[in-house]
């Protein structure tokens, strides 16, 4: 009869040909979800890891450095300072890059997860980039970062006294919510990509010589993003993380490639790193003072304004 023909089913695709047309590829739009058991195994991301770590060297750990090297003329107290510059581009560069990263994992990632990781890391940096601005220009005035805000001769003599707490407002900002928002999406977004770094082949799990070149300068770059940011134990979670994961996948006979051999070896290197500072600086008083507790990390911009700020001398005359 009309109208009640059954439909013929579509005939059988022999093997490796292409789907009928309308059918959702794998691995296509926006829902699709990577199959996890191919373990696809990515090479040595030398270009994203390389200027990973150069702008990391360059726009966060240089940052400071310039604005005392460069001249005040160029760059007066009272307008941004080349390392304020160079914090606004660490604040565009850096989440770029991260999503590179994770673009390139062999696993899917938890997008949501990842978006509002980024989402806070660029409101935490932006915020530390105020704070810090001002906090890293006291020092031409005296101030001493050694020394907590109310104890500082440039502060305690402030009138009226609520200005005192002004500064300390500032100085939360800075230290403790900007260096929260900040760094706690940057380590969790390190540890879901560290999560896709694993493959059954064990002849992929080693590192060619540019990630042994490379390793150095980024263990050191996170030495002193643990010591500045006083964020040992967000670290020291991340790394405990790490390794429990890497048993846990090793019982299911998996490894790790090549960019997580790196990521993790990094973070190895720092622990070491960290340890050798706190030997270093253990019986130093006045730092004991400043970091009272269990956990006894001191800042390097700390040790600097108490060693060695003879060499930058407080411009009296401003």
């Amino acid at each position: 009869m009309q109208g009640s023909a059954r439909r013929r089913p579509f005939p059988a695709a022999a093997p490796g040909s292409p789907p009928p047309a309308g059918t959702l590829f794998p691995g296509r739009g926006h829902g699709a979800v990577k199959g996890e058991d191919s373990f696809k195994t990515s090479p040595f991301h030398l270009d994203l890891w390389f200027y990973f770590t150069l702008q990391n060297w360059v726009l966060d750990f240089g940052r400071p450095i310039a604005m005392i090297i460069l001249p005040l003329e160029w760059f007066p107290l009272n307008k941004p300072s080349a390392g304020d510059y160079f914090h606004m581009a660490y604040n565009v560069i850096t989440p770029f890059l991260l999503l590179k990263l994770i673009e390139r994992s062999p696993k899917t990632l938890p997008r949501s997860m990842v978006y509002v990781s980024i989402i806070m890391f660029v409101m935490g940096a932006s915020i530390h980039l105020v704070g810090d601005s001002v906090n890293h220009r006291l020092i031409f005035s005296g101030y001493q970062h050694h020394l907590s805000v109310r104890e500082n001769p440039i502060i305690r003599n402030l009138r009226p006294e609520t200005l005192i707490d002004s500064f300390e407002l500032l100085y939360y900002y800075d230290e403790y919510l900007g260096h929260s928002m900040w760094y706690i999406p940057f380590f969790l977004i390190l540890f879901i990509y560290f999560t896709g770094c694993f493959t059954p082949v064990a002849e992929e799990s080693r590192m060619p010589v540019a990630a042994l070149l490379l390793v150095g300068p980024s263990s050191l770059y996170y030495w002193y993003l643990v010591t500045e940011g006083q964020i040992f134990i967000l670290y020291i979670f991340t790394f405990f993380a790490m390794m429990a994961l890497v048993m846990h996948q090793k019982r299911k006979g998996l490894v790790l490639d090549s960019n997580g051999l790196f990521l993790f070896y990094s973070f190895i290197i720092t622990l070491l790193l960290i340890a050798g500072w706190v030997a270093w600086l253990w019986n130093d008083k006045i730092l004991r003072k400043k970091y009272p507790g269990v956990i006894y990390i001191p800042e390097p911009w700390a040790f600097y304004t108490l060693h060695m700020s003879n060499l930058h001398p407080a411009k009296e005359s401003l």
